[in-house]
């Protein structure tokens, strides 16, 4: 059974419960309790068996109600808790004890206000983990069900924030959230939104999951402010991929301003960006940077499901205005449709001789007062057979209009549903036009660079998808999650280069063969037996990683006396930066002939999400350029080539200006080999980097230069 399937629970009666118990009701219709039962019994359709819980009350507004839980004679499957904090505990262990199969807790002061709150939150789960109940909290706003028109929270935007949809929404903050939700007054539908808070129990991953299978869901949108348990989190991530459900996401703490909020607000571990960045890539999750583009991208595809090769339709009744969304167009990369000659002809009967009937499309003001001129021709370019997608750019309100334009496309794209219609509306005034196209269902944008952007994205996904691995599973998805989970169980040690190559070796990987030397002598007898002309002397020590700092290494070493002297000189530089104890000796190696690329590869264990790989450009370019690519461990041989073409180093791999090729194959079976190896001992390597890597002309392999490896628990030799 794969980790996924004993990860999660169903909560399909925490989102659609069929009886509920409220504790902490009231008549106040201000309080918390108060405004929840108003929720539930005026702006929601809840039909099933709903009880209160108040022990100062015996009816609120001429419901009976009751002291305690344990008053109550059977298990609702849903609690709601809206009492103090002090009050929490005893009430979650009632509902245990009782059966009560979920518990929301709206209420604050817990893991956010710091170490005595998370103590109390440990409380929380030992009461899940004892009784099996599973809690949605604290610190948050409760959850809105649109779709089943169900309003767990005591929010007063519930009564008007329930326009339903195909979107979930699951996050760890309310405003962002509630920010999202609000974009209904723009058409975007929402079927669910999860909050989650402080998530000492479920959290967002629980809920992504659950969307994953939701019929009612199509499209998943979150907001991060940290991601607590990365294998939880990237197996719903693959779930819902696997589901043919794409995952919008914006993750908070990119900054370290940001990642300070984060803590502050949620005491969620922000985690490394790039890292983040990186995996969420390799997910499938399209990663976004406000809630604008969240909005934008989502409505999108909500509308279709991209197959990675849309082209577009540029339809706009201002000349300018055209070419300033089309050249958008052309700069984001896009591709702008090239009409049938059906389309062409249809185009060129309806509009004037001035007008535009190529792709962009510049109908005039012709279709502002004509209203089949304006059906007719965005007709033709929304059915041309090679059009996907129509952006309708709209600079002005005209009034009647303007109104009448988005007539035209509300009629089309009800004749055209495969293809969106994608309206732009750039004025800062509004007007029935504008509102006729929301209530059409077709969701304006605001900006011509946003709608721009959106498509892109959506595009991305696409083609994410048809290159998805359905079988590939993280390596913190294995039996090794618990010590990605646990990596600070025991102190980290070095393992010197020499000791790390000879490891390398026996995992297949190429490296200089080499000699280790204890005197001048033995250096001197190294050098000749590792022939070759040329060597290069190192110091080899654990204790020291940044051997050119400390003057450890001597390159082109040509004679024997200059091996003596050359050991002499290192080793006496290594005294000074270690221990004499921690000296294993000096590394003697042939130097490798040129021409070759120096290329870098390290994997190191992130503390959310397990092992990742690093590759890109060696030596000290890599810390110059930045220019790296990232993945998650198990590499296959396509993601290990994908790692390659996608750093700006690939255009020298594969010959720059007619240059010769390097041995792109045998890097793409070393990143493979050296996946392979850590998977093998992923409870005990930390870090491993080969750097540099040389990559030598094609057909004749690549070699570990340098190598360092950080570890836990076992000494590597009895590996």
């Amino acid at each position: 059974m794969s980790a996924q399937h004993l990860w999660f629970s169903d909560l399909s009666r925490l989102v659609n419960p069929r009886s509920i118990v409220l504790v902490g009701a009231s008549e106040k219709p201000d309080s918390i309790g108060g405004r929840t039962l108003e929720n539930l019994t005026t702006f929601s359709e809840f039909k099933g068996d709903l009880y209160l819980v108040n022990p100062g009350r015996t009816e609120i507004h001429g419901r009976p109600c009751v002291a305690s839980v344990s008053d109550l004679k059977q298990a609702p499957d849903l609690a709601i808790l809206a009492v103090r904090a002090d009050m929490v505990i005893q009430t979650l262990r009632d509902c245990g004890q009782l059966g009560v199969k979920f518990a929301i807790v709206f209420t604050s002061g817990f893991g956010e206000t710091g170490e005595d709150g998370r103590a109390i939150e440990a409380e929380m789960r030992a009461i899940v983990a004892s009784t099996g109940m599973r809690i949605y909290g604290p610190n948050c706003p409760g959850l809105n069900n649109m779709n089943a028109r169900l309003g767990l929270t005591f929010s007063p935007a519930w009564r008007i924030d329930r326009r339903p949809g195909p979107i979930g929404v699951a996050t760890q903050g309310g405003g962002l959230g509630r920010s999202f939700i609000q974009a209904m007054d723009r058409g975007v539908g929402v079927g669910l939104w999860c909050s989650g808070g402080n998530e000492a129990d479920l959290e967002v991953s629980d809920y992504i999951h659950y969307m994953a299978d939701a019929p009612d869901i199509e499209v998943i949108v979150t907001t991060l402010e940290g991601v607590r348990n990365g294998p939880r989190f990237m197996a719903a991530a693959l779930h819902a991929a696997r589901r043919g459900k794409p995952i919008v996401a914006i993750k908070v703490g990119k900054s370290e301003y940001g990642a300070k909020a984060a803590q502050s607000h949620t005491a969620a571990i922000a985690g490394s960006a790039e890292i983040n960045s990186a995996v969420f890539r390799q997910l499938g999750i399209i990663e976004v940077d406000d809630i604008d583009e969240l909005i934008d991208v989502a409505s999108l595809l909500a509308r279709r499901k991209p197959t990675g090769n849309e082209q577009l339709a540029v339809y706009s009744f201002s000349g300018g205005t055209a070419a300033l969304a089309s050249d958008m167009v052309g700069v984001a990369g896009l591709k702008l449709a090239e009409f049938a000659p059906q389309t062409l002809a249809a185009l060129k009967d309806a509009l004037p001789g001035f007008a535009a009937f190529s792709n962009p499309v510049d109908v005039t003001a012709e279709v502002l007062v004509n209203t089949e001129v304006s059906y007719a021709t965005l007709k033709a370019t929304a059915s041309d057979p090679n059009t996907d997608l129509v952006l309708v750019p709209i600079p002005v309100e005209y009034g009647k209009t303007t109104a009448m334009l988005a007539d035209s496309m509300v009629r089309v794209q009800a004749e055209e549903p495969g293809t969106p219609i994608v309206p732009v509306w750039m004025s800062d005034r509004t007007g029935e036009g504008q509102r006729k196209m929301i209530d059409g269902g077709l969701m304006p944008m605001r900006a011509v660079g946003n709608a721009v952007l959106a498509v892109r994205r959506m595009i991305e996904y696409g083609r994410w998808k048809a290159n998805f691995d359905r079988e590939w599973q993280p390596l913190a998805d294995t039996a090794a999650a618990s010590a990605t989970q646990n990596a600070t169980q025991s102190a980290t040690a070095n393992l010197s280069e020499a000791r790390t190559k000879a490891l390398l070796e026996a995992a297949g990987i190429a490296t200089p063969r080499g000699e280790v030397a204890s005197s001048a002598t033995e250096a001197a007898r190294a050098f000749r037996n590792v022939g070759n002309g040329k060597a290069v002397m190192k110091i080899v020590s654990a204790a020291i990683t940044h051997k050119t700092d400390i003057g450890g290494v001597r390159l082109g070493i040509a004679s024997d006396g200059a091996a003596m002297a050359a050991y002499e000189e290192i080793h006496a530089n290594g005294m000074k930066a270690c221990d004499v104890a921690a000296i294993e000796g000096v590394l003697v190696e042939p130097m490798l002939p040129g021409p070759f690329i120096e290329a870098v590869v390290g994997i190191h264990r992130d503390p959310v999400f397990g092992h990742v790989c690093t590759f890109g450009l060696g030596g000290v370019s890599i810390e110059l350029f930045k220019d790296v690519s990232r993945r998650l461990l198990p590499l296959t041989p396509a993601s290990a080539r994908q790692m390659i073409t996608e750093t700006r180093c690939y255009e020298l791999l594969k010959g720059y200006r007619g240059q010769q090729p390097f041995d792109i194959d045998a890097l793409v079976d070393t990143l493979v080999r050296l996946s392979g190896f850590v998977a093998k001992h992923a409870g005990s390597i930390e870090e491993l980097e080969i750097n540099p890597l040389a990559v030598s002309p094609q057909g004749q392999g690549v070699t570990a230069l340098d190598a360092v490896l950080s570890y836990q628990g076992t000494e590597p030799s009895t590996w």
